[in-house]
């Protein structure tokens, strides 16, 4: 576009325009969300995420802090009527992806960054759920023994005097 008395050499250049603040942000952002991805998705295949999504208890040994309790299971009386998720995750779809989930998610944290206890040891949150699963499965022998408990004795854990029967060692 010419004036009046200039020529294309000495009209000044079209005026470029820059990324706006907004424009800048949106991209921080989807760099953000696509490093995050990227990471959580290598960390999930590098960590055979999808086998936890199974009920297969070799998907528990993945890590080697569990290898004595898959090998406590194998010799124990339960692999033969019961796996990993049927003791240690709430009954229901929605409550076992749910505890899977919350579990994935602090022990992939846990051994990334290798805070957790060796040997590892169940949390109460857990321990709360491994209980009523031992009672649920042996609700009749339960209530016989909760039936003549007393005073102190009314907070009967099952795991606390058989700890060793899932893992059998």
């Amino acid at each position: 576009m010419e004036t009046e008395g200039s020529t294309p050499e000495t009209q000044p250049p079209p005026r470029r325009r820059g990324l706006t603040g907004f424009a800048w942000l949106s991209l921080g952002v989807s760099v953000a969300i696509g490093i995050a991805v990227g990471i959580g998705g290598f960390t999930f295949a590098y960590a055979k995420g999808g086998s936890y999504m199974t009920d297969d208890p070799a998907a528990c040994a993945n890590c080697h802090v569990m290898n004595e309790q898959y090998s406590g299971w194998l010799k124990s009386s339960h692999h033969t009527v019961a796996v990993c998720n049927d003791c240690h995750t709430p009954k229901g779809f929605v409550g076992k992806y749910a505890a899977k989930a919350l579990n994935g998610w602090h022990h992939s944290v846990a051994f990334t960054s290798g805070d957790f206890h060796e040997p590892i040891q169940i949390g109460p949150r857990n321990r709360a759920v491994t209980e009523q699963r031992c009672r649920t499965c042996h609700q009749p022998i339960v209530q016989a023994i909760d039936s003549h408990a007393t005073g102190s004795d009314k907070e009967l854990s099952c795991i606390r005097c058989h700890s060793d029967v899932g893992h059998g060692r």
